[in-house]
């Protein structure tokens, strides 16, 4: 009996010494790592911001000019995401939101739009979606033969009035692909309700990021 407890006792402190062992090497591999990972999600979405928005548009780092946007029925987004700010010579030129459109024909369409400061659309891209193939083709502008997204380019509140934006199969000014409505109907709609969000928060998208100093802290 004292043999098994101390067999038991054993197997016991050799597992936990490579629980603690595993948890040890994987957090040193994740502060290893950390900075690596972060630096190179950076620099994807900076590609994917430098798509929508020419370099032109912005002198300061965009990446680090960011706010946090909370849940709004108008993004369609479940969680917190960030907007990314551009400015040029200090004035608000233009913002990055992240968008969703649910009502894809597979479910949901994650969107990313450049929106200028004047609430014209500088560019929108599809970041993810669940659509069968072909239709999917049609809204992502590597594989779309007619660039479909890029229709968006340039258009506002101030170009098309409420009813124009929709696909032209409902009275709109948007294309679509024949026996295929429901995608580009989503996205046309996600983009319309993002440019609503950004006219009812623009001051709040580009307010300056106050930064306390810890001196300031102290007083």
């Amino acid at each position: 009996m004292k043999r098994l407890a101390r067999a038991s006792f054993n197997s016991a402190i050799n597992l936990a010494f490579f629980s603690l062992l595993g948890t040890a090497i994987l957090a040193f591999t994740f502060f290893q790592t950390h900075d690596i990972i972060t630096k190179t999600e950076e620099g994807e979405k900076l590609k994917l911001i430098q798509q929508l928005l020419p370099t032109e548009l912005f002198d300061n780092d965009i990446i680090q000019d960011k706010v946090a946007v909370p849940v709004d029925a108008l993004l369609g987004n479940d969680d917190a995401t960030t907007a990314y700010r551009a400015r040029l010579q200090g004035q608000p030129s233009a913002v990055i939101l992240e968008a969703i459109a649910p009502d894809g024909y597979s479910g949901k369409i994650a969107l990313i739009l450049a929106i200028r400061a004047n609430g014209e659309v500088a560019g929108v891209r599809v970041v993810s979606h669940k659509e069968t193939p072909g239709l999917g083709d049609y809204i992502e502008l590597p594989k779309s033969e007619t660039k479909w997204i890029l229709g968006f380019n340039g258009k506002s509140h101030a170009v098309w009035t409420e009813a124009e934006w929709k696909v032209k199969k409902d009275g709109g000014q948007f294309d679509y692909m024949a026996g295929a409505t429901i995608t580009p109907r989503a996205v046309v709609k996600a983009v319309h309700k993002a440019l609503l969000y950004f006219e009812a928060n623009r001051e709040t998208l580009f307010a300056e990021t106050v930064k306390t100093t810890q001196k300031e802290a102290k007083k």
